[in-house]
């Protein structure tokens, strides 16, 4: 039997029927409770899978389960600890902290040195914790006092610290296909105590769009039949009919909503990016509030501007990618609500910012280049003359020291024989960039004045 965190008595899969149970989402209610009974994600849970044999074996080790939303990684959480004899204990990283954690390992120290009995902590969305947070579970996932599970929809190299992250096994969940999610609503439909009272006539192309728009995701499915059961009228015969008018009715409504892995979710980073690409803050901050207002993390903001520092601002002002970075760092510190306020600040600052592409420009210019050239051979002077053997190939030979010369500058060649006179850099006239071109120019001015 699995505990909760004030040592109550939980039971994760309670049958006995409750008054209000009605009202518990549909997605909970037929929620799997054994693993025979979980549908997809088979190279992990099948016959041969590396989860079945950690729940039978009952060698449990920390494991990070990161997947889309509804793939099933609470479920598995869930089905691990019930199969155990573990205390199990379960946190949501968006309403705990520090002290919440802390308590948690006092608890599972006691289990430990008083009732040899292992702790199960089940965090889930791990990714929004900060580096503080993660830090507290580093010692005690490492000797043993708890086995921790992690569920995470963002990449885990991003957003789980790497001393943590080495400490776990790291487990990829795909979302679900079209007949995995047909497998789910036969079950809810055939399982779930409401539902079996009703009769259901869900059209065939009614279902399709259905299993098609959930986009893999459990959850949606079953929320979106639960919405179509609970708004369709039966007919004189007791039937409640879905049609395809009724699950697009649904869909549309949701599109409303900001949906973080589907294509709305795109359409609103690229309206940011493309509002702060085209100098519009006032636009750049509307785009940014609608995805903090639907849910976004602040972390995904973060990363695409310090992206676009780099890629639509470069040396015209390189403050920006200064800015950028430091802005991912300290909304990590601060967390939502305050780290709106820093997202807005340098949101604002990026598209207010002169504008250059140039370093991009110059990237795809070289690549290019090497592509045709892949072995051009470095001249002979900028080579290091490492041993004698070098010395007498003349290796470094000629090569003119920059900081011995006047302004620390001398003219010579620094590229291959059949690159000496080609310019991949080309700054632009905007910003400092400006500046940095008229320097070149006059320092390479032969080549850059043709």
């Amino acid at each position: 039997m699995a505990t909760g965190l004030n040592g109550s008595s939980i039971n994760l899969f309670n049958d006995k029927p409750s008054d209000d149970e009605i009202t518990i989402p549909l997605a909970e209610r037929v929620r799997p409770k054994k693993l025979d009974e979980f549908i997809g994600q088979d190279n992990l849970t099948g016959k041969n899978g590396i989860i079945r044999k950690f729940i039978e074996s009952g060698n449990i080790p920390s494991i990070i389960l990161w997947g889309p939303p509804g793939s099933g990684k609470t479920t598995l959480a869930r089905i691990i600890a019930e199969g155990s004899s573990s205390d199990f204990i379960q946190i949501s990283a968006v309403t705990s902290g520090v002290k919440d954690v802390k308590e948690v390992i006092d608890r599972a120290t006691y289990n430990k040195k008083y009732k040899s009995k292992k702790t199960i902590l089940f965090i889930d969305e791990i990714h929004r914790f900060n580096k503080a947070q993660q830090d507290v579970l580093l010692h005690s996932v490492e000797n043993g006092t708890l086995t921790l599970i992690g569920a995470t929809t963002e990449n885990p190299s991003f957003e789980i610290i790497s001393p943590l992250l080495s400490r776990c096994r790291l487990y990829r969940l795909e979302p679900l296909n079209y007949d995995e999610l047909d497998k789910i609503y036969r079950r809810a439909i055939k399982k779930d105590k409401e539902l079996k009272k009703l009769k259901i006539n869900l059209i065939e192309n009614a279902k399709e769009l259905l299993l098609l728009h959930s986009g893999g995701d459990a959850r949606i499915l079953l929320n979106c039949i639960e919405q179509a059961v609970k708004t369709i009228k039966p007919d004189k015969n007791g039937i409640i009919t879905i049609e395809k008018s009724t699950i697009e009715n649904i869909f549309q409504k949701r599109s409303l909503l900001y949906d973080k892995k589907g294509d709305y979710h795109y359409d609103l980073i690229s309206a940011f990016i493309k509002s702060v690409r085209g100098s519009d803050p006032d636009a750049a901050l509307f785009w940014m509030v609608r995805m903090l207002e639907g849910g976004e993390d602040p972390k995904f903001i973060a990363r695409r501007m310090i992206i676009l520092a780099s890629e639509d601002i470069g040396n015209a002002d390189p403050y920006a990618l200064t800015l950028a970075t430091s802005t991912f760092t300290a909304i990590d510190y601060v967390g939502m609500p305050e780290a709106e306020i820093i997202l807005s600040q340098t949101a604002t600052y990026l598209a207010s910012a002169p504008k250059s592409n140039s370093a991009i420009k110059s990237l795809k210019n070289v690549k290019e280049e090497i592509k045709n050239e892949p072995d051009s051979p470095v001249p002979l002077h900028l080579r290091n003359p490492t041993t004698k053997v070098h010395k007498s190939m003349n290796y470094g030979k000629n090569y003119k020291y920059p900081h011995q010369y006047k302004n620390h500058f001398i003219k010579q060649v620094y590229l291959p024989e059949k690159f000496k006179d080609k310019i991949f850099y080309e700054p632009s006239d905007s910003g400092r960039e400006k500046i940095i071109k008229e320097r070149l120019e006059k320092l390479w001015e032969k080549r850059r004045k043709k």
